[in-house]
């Protein structure tokens, strides 16, 4: 798989750098990844991803553009206003980066269709804005030994992690989803987007971090954050880091 003189122009930079260099940007090309979501995370971390050179991206929304989409969610400009996410998404990464190829699914993930979904792909990043996909895609990707990077945002703060509970960390499983978060929040505690705002900048910082995660996992490069919850104050522009670790089987608490 060699790559054209288009593609050596295009990724000069990476291939510049000996950590990624030829045999990363092979991997990059050959990846496959899932993106849950095509809103304020999910448009950075695919815009991102294709830049990248990500050879498959999925999309995951069901979702239109509305006007106050747009102060976030940059895959989408005012022309688009009305259209399907994943329509304008598809045009905004053909113009960013034609050799990516771009797989639209047009629905919820949910438990019941997820298995077949995730089987097409390598990785998965969650940028979802619902407890109900985080921790159905968190049961799925362990299920299908998928490694997912979930994303989450709320006001001026976000938090990032890569969740592999199929691998170890320090010779013993690594941590699930619930090992961090038991249970989802009692519905009501936690306001929505909508309810709270969000300064658009943050899930642009968060989304852009999610695919740094993806992108480093897929080259092999780095300490991945298994076990590691990045935790992100964009109001004192704090990056705090916590450990976390397995503590007993499915349906325990951490």
């Amino acid at each position: 798989m060699s790559f054209t003189d288009a593609e050596l122009q295009r990724y000069a930079r990476h291939l510049m750098l000996p950590e990624i260099g030829g045999p990363g940007q092979q991997a990059l090309r050959k990846a496959r990844i899932l993106l849950i979501g095509a809103g304020g995370l999910g448009s950075p971390a695919a815009l991102y991803l294709a830049a990248a050179g990500i050879g498959t991206l999925g999309l995951v929304d069901d979702d239109t553009v509305s006007l106050s989409n747009l102060q976030r969610q940059i895959l989408h400009g005012t022309a688009d206003v009305g259209r399907s996410k994943l329509d304008s998404a598809r045009d905004r990464i053909a113009a960013l980066n034609p050799h990516v190829s771009v797989v639209a699914h047009s629905l919820r993930l949910t438990r019941d269709n997820g298995a077949d979904l995730l089987a097409g792909y390598d990785l998965v990043i969650d940028g979802s804005d619902n407890f109900d996909t985080r921790y159905a895609a968190a049961e799925l990707c362990e299920r299908m030994q998928r490694p997912l990077v979930q994303a989450a945002v709320q006001r001026f703060s976000g938090s990032l992690t890569l969740l592999a509970p199929f691998a170890t960390l320090d010779g013993a499983p690594a941590p699930r989803l619930t090992d961090l978060f038991p249970s989802p929040p009692p519905d009501g505690t936690v306001p929505s987007c909508a309810e709270a705002g969000i300064l658009g900048v943050t899930t642009g910082i968060l989304g852009t971090l999610a695919a740094a995660e993806a992108i480093k996992h897929v080259c092999g490069i780095g300490e991945p954050l298994i076990g590691r919850l990045l935790m992100v104050d964009v109001l004192a522009m704090r990056f705090t880091t916590i450990r976390y670790r397995r503590s007993g089987p499915p349906g325990t608490q951490g």
